[in-house]
């Protein structure tokens, strides 16, 4: 009787196998099973970081037009910051920071270094980029910001995902377009918008992911219909494809995951290649 060993000289060939070779035939071993309501709920951190982006440009604009003021615009952040704190620790009971250890005041400390210092540079912030056409600047924040969509840790274990080169690419984007406003208040509230919208905002949304699901349903609707109302005052068209595209990663992809998990075909056998199991870090001693 044929055995499926190599040191036995057996009077089969090498490359014979047995009605039982595919007894041990599975499929789909390691397959994921998705739910439609899954998969949309997960989808919008992609649609709040769209929302990001597009909230900055349109603010952006407005400063350059004139229509928005620097005063007005730090006054309103300043509060949105406040109220995004607060709720912060009223999520999870401070749970949070006691764990970290961090107190009140030093996050005071670092917002006063961080705006003290980006006050002080905002004179070179202003003057960085005058060498450099305006159609360069305009070129380099959309390749910028597009990489931080790119890389921007939306909740999945991959190797492409880096926070660190996310934010920094966002806060790139914005002092090239910072350099394009009019004065120097304009560039020191725009990066400091950017910081807001781009560092603290993603927190505070996974904490309310992980906190309070239905919260963050609300909030990530509202934020979508604010980015459009926005958008909408710029370019309605560019309103109506932004609302497709929204409509396409929140409903349509999730669709055609859970349709294109019903093709799946993935086969495990005896001709896969053997996996370790015993734990050998004892013979790395």
């Amino acid at each position: 009787r044929w055995q499926k060993v190599l040191y036995e000289r057996q009077r089969f060939p090498d490359n014979y196998v047995d009605q039982r070779f595919l007894e041990e035939l599975r499929k789909n071993v390691h397959a994921r099973r998705y739910r439609y309501q899954a998969v949309v709920f997960q989808s919008g951190a992609v649609v709040q970081q769209l929302c990001s982006v597009c909230v900055f440009v349109v603010t952006w604009w407005y400063m350059d037009a004139g229509t928005l003021s620097p005063q007005g615009l730090f006054g309103a952040a300043l509060v949105a910051s406040l109220l995004g704190y607060v709720l912060f620790d009223a999520v999870d009971g401070g749970a949070g920071r006691r764990e970290s250890g961090r107190t009140r005041w030093a996050d005071l400390k670092s917002t006063l270094v961080f705006a003290a210092f980006t006050y002080g540079f905002s004179p070179v912030l202003k003057t960085l980029t005058e060498s450099i056409s305006t159609d360069t600047i305009y070129a380099m924040s959309a390749l910028m910001l597009l990489g931080h969509l790119i890389f921007f840790d939306y909740g999945v274990n991959a190797a492409i995902v880096s926070s660190t080169l996310s934010l920094n690419m966002a806060i790139f984007a914005s002092v090239c377009l910072a350099s394009r406003l009019p004065r120097t208040l304009h560039a020191f509230v725009m990066v400091t918008f950017a910081m807001q919208i781009f560092a603290l905002w993603p927190m505070l949304q996974k904490k309310l992911k992980a906190q309070t699901p239905r919260c963050y349903v609300g909030v990530t609707v509202l934020f979508a219909l604010a980015a459009l109302a926005g958008l909408a005052t710029v370019s309605g068209v560019g309103a109506v494809l932004f609302a497709s595209l929204l409509l396409a990663i929140s409903c349509l992809c999730p669709y055609w995951l859970i349709r294109l998990q019903l093709l799946k075909d993935n086969i495990h056998g005896p001709w896969d290649e053997a996996e370790i199991k015993e734990d050998l870090s004892r013979f790395l001693m």
